[in-house]
């Protein structure tokens, strides 16, 4: 016979920023465990989560698993039996041990080379009230607890363990009573519902059906996390939509404010106008973190006075809710406007000398230390950039000098709000406050903006600078920082990276990329090698270590965009030192692939890449007076064809167009590989079919390693 079964953990205020998974892990783990002993199948599993529980729903749960049959293997005859056939003491202690009596009837098998003893018995199914009692040790030794907090049980004496401390358990099957214990606690049929709303104070559950339904109307209690959060959305967009405004979009603060309250009631408040002269970012950071408010605002995205905040009451009188809410919220927006107006008093060039007085790591100096080496590696960025430019007119000479002036001043100023009270009080806001006083104070508008963008991209997604000057100061940022760590070996380890060094490589691959920059990944490297103090990195083989942890991030970023292994391998194996031009090579190298001969001429670039590995002859040039073979002499003729096609197709980027080029050449390779015996006894004919080979596999494997296309 099967039934829903309900399991309910009543709880202290769990920490909010692990409700969702916590309750996700917590019906999970309970499923999972009883899947395994055969009590539930692949039914409905519903999770609930709220401030001050922990449940989970799961349909059609036996209340006993099926029985099952079992072979036991028992040990070999020879150890079993004695000479007369009869069991000897080990066997029948074994047999003991297995829950078998003497008489039990036995099988001879063969267990590899010897005869073994085998028994066939039936194991019965285990209960549900047992399988439950297993399930819950199970998943309290799995769940995912940010942090164990240890409470004293009513008895005075037993201490026990779990993030916040339990005052009920509730366990039914269908209407059946299931009798659990967990954290010293015996499982009931009651629960409670909401600390001021609910209408009884103990809600006794007939059936383990009822419990959301009856949650909901006599609880005041949303117990689902999805439809809290559902509940919660449609009522910020009716608010927000009844002021012709928009609630700010941050799914995470959504997830929040769900796992802080059972039953959500959303009421608009406002603050004083004066407040809104400071830049929203402040006001916005400040009412989502400390107060956990959704700010409005207008269609343009600029936010207004009004905000919206979430109660877990609904009084039939709000305003002294809304009251409340609009009298705390003051003294942030003030402390927000003095740091603003303290900040502006003094500007950021006048910050820079305190650099030196902010330790940015043990090895590596201070921030001002940094910030020189930053303003450097940008300084050599420029010239790389310069030197790439081809024609080199008198107005490109003019917009580098330009360029390289902006992307010193803010090199020179982009550390410098770290030293404001504003990025005191919130972190998150650097970079956006250097910008908005860099632009309080005058400065090109190209530089505030390289100012508040050298950080970007942040995170996965994040757009990148939106100029030059941003461009080249977020690389040099960047690399400084992989640099200077890789020279100290401060790598990351596993699932470690304290330094976010993964996505500082990330960001560098990305803007290489998708601002397809002529720079040479081995070059800027050495540039930015060469501005650390002699002595000062520690670590030998960093920079080999670090292009292969690019290079590395570069790899797995490429498959995550949907490129097969095969292509990512055959362009990356070459090293190309433009990454800038990494997406040409392997579309070109996709629509090789789909080439009727791309297969053949990949197998042959496989053969010749293992006979040019496998050689130990000097390289001589190719003596065209030695080729005899009809064959050689076709390959060599239809290379000499092909180079003046595809070469220069290569040189323009055309990749896809040179590779299309060398297709022709799969009939003569074909031809020589029948016909021609490339290590000939003659030592003179064998190094020049070598030196020929060699030139094939030139040719053949400028845009990508085509060998690495054969399957």
């Amino acid at each position: 016979m099967s039934e829903n079964l309900l399991v309910e953990l009543f709880v202290e205020e769990l920490p909010p920023k692990a409700l969702k998974k916590l309750g996700e892990s917590f019906a999970g783990l309970i499923h999972t465990s009883l899947k395994s002993q055969g009590l539930a199948a692949e039914g409905a599993v519903t999770a609930y989560a709220s401030p001050r529980r922990l449940a989970v729903h799961i349909e059609g749960v036996a209340a006993q698993a099926a029985d099952k049959a079992l072979r036991i293997k028992l040990m070999p005859v020879a150890v079993g039996l004695d000479a007369s056939g009869q069991p000897t003491p080990a066997l029948l202690k074994k047999l003991a041990a297995s829950g078998l009596g003497a008489d039990a009837p036995l099988e001879r098998a063969l267990d590899g080379k010897a005869e073994a003893l085998f028994a066939n018995t039936v194991q019965a199914g285990v209960t549900l009230a047992a399988g439950l009692q297993t399930a819950l040790a199970d998943m309290l030794k799995a769940l995912p607890i940010p942090k164990v907090m240890s409470y004293q049980l009513a008895d005075g004496w037993s201490n026990v363990h779990f993030v916040r401390p339990v005052h009920g358990l509730l366990a039914l099957h269908g209407a059946e009573l299931l009798g659990v214990e967990l954290l010293g606690l015996k499982a009931g049929r009651s629960t409670q519902g909401h600390r001021f709303e609910a209408t009884q104070a103990c809600i006794e559950l007939a059936h383990a059906d009822d419990y959301a339904a009856r949650l909901r109307s006599e609880g005041a209690v949303i117990a689902s996390f999805a439809e809290r959060r559902a509940e919660l959305q449609r009522q910020l967009q009716a608010a927000g939509a009844r002021l012709g405004l928009q609630p700010i979009d941050d799914e995470a603060l959504l997830d929040e404010v769900t796992a802080l309250v059972e039953r959500p009631n959303v009421l608009a408040c406002k603050f004083e106008q004066e407040f809104l002269a400071v830049p929203q970012e402040c006001l916005i950071l400040t009412m989502k973190a400390n107060q956990k408010y959704f700010p409005l605002l207008d269609e343009h995205g600029k936010l207004t006075r009004h905000f919206l905040v979430v109660s877990n009451i609904a009084p039939a009188d709000a305003s002294a809710v809304v009251q409340g809410n609009e009298r705390v919220v003051r003294p942030r927006l003030a402390d927000a406007k003095f740091f603003y107006d303290q900040d502006r008093k003094k500007t950021l060039a006048e910050r820079v000398p305190g650099l030196n007085k902010v330790v940015y790591h043990g090895q590596l100096g201070s921030q001002g230390e940094r910030a020189e080496r930053v303003r450097a590696i940008a300084h050599a960025i420029v010239r790389m950039l310069r030197e790439a430019t081809r024609p080199y007119t008198v107005e490109a000479k003019d917009q580098f000098d330009v360029l390289d002036s902006k992307v010193q001043q803010a090199a020179q100023l982009a550390k410098a709000d770290l030293l404001t009270d504003m990025v005191g009080e919130f972190p998150e806001l650097q970079g956006v406050m250097g910008a908005y006083y860099a632009r309080h104070e005058g400065l090109r508008d190209g530089v505030a903006i390289a100012i508040e963008d050298h950080y970007k991209p942040r995170f996965a997604g994040d757009a990148l600078p939106r100029n030059h000057t941003g461009i080249v100061l977020a690389l040099a940022d960047k690399l400084e920082t992989l640099i200077g760590l890789f020279g100290i070996k401060q790598l990351p380890t596993g699932d470690r990276d304290p330094f976010a060094l993964r996505r500082h490589a990330l960001g560098v691959m990305r803007i290489l990329i998708e601002r397809n920059l002529p720079l040479a990944v081995p070059d800027l490297l050495e540039a930015g090698f060469a501005v650390f103090p002699e002595g000062l990195l520690s670590h030998e083989g960093a920079r080999a270590d670090l292009l292969d942890f690019m290079v590395d991030r570069l790899v797995g970023s490429l498959r995550e965009q949907g490129y097969s292994a095969q292509e990512v391998d055959a362009v990356v194996a070459l090293r190309p030192p433009l990454w800038g031009e990494i997406p040409k090579r392997l579309a070109a190298v996709r629509a090789f692939a789909a080439l009727p001969e791309s297969a053949s001429l990949a197998a042959a670039n496989k053969r010749v890449a293992n006979i040019l590995k496998k050689s130990d002859e000097a390289a001589v040039p190719l003596d065209e007076a030695l080729l005899l073979e009809a064959a050689e002499l076709r390959l060599a003729a239809a290379l000499r064809q092909v180079a003046p096609k595809a070469d220069p197709l290569f040189e323009a980027g055309d990749y896809a167009a040179s590779l299309r080029e060398l297709a022709v050449l799969k009939e003569p390779v074909d031809a020589f590989f029948d016909a021609v015996m490339v290590n000939a006894d003659d030592a003179r004919l064998r190094a020049n079919r070598l030196a020929l080979l060699r030139g094939l596999y030139g040719a053949m494997n400028r845009v990508a390693e085509l060998a690495r296309l054969a399957s």
